[in-house]
């Protein structure tokens, strides 16, 4: 990946997809080496996808 998603660009993705975009920076993540900027990217990317997610989940009314 080695992208960082903002918290803008995180807006145009649906919970679902949030979700795989969450996984690929978790195998990003998992691939790359301590200290590096591919670790470091992808640790930002999956907590902003964290926050998008959280945020999306809390605004949904359950039944």
């Amino acid at each position: 990946m080695s992208k960082i998603f903002t918290a803008a660009a995180l807006d145009h993705y649906s919970v679902p997809e949030l979700r795989t975009l969450f996984r690929q920076a978790q195998l990003d993540l998992a691939a790359s080496e301590a200290e590096t900027p591919e670790r470091r990217d992808a640790l930002a990317s999956m907590e902003n996808i964290s926050r998008a997610i959280a945020k999306r989940t809390a605004s949904t009314p359950t039944i």
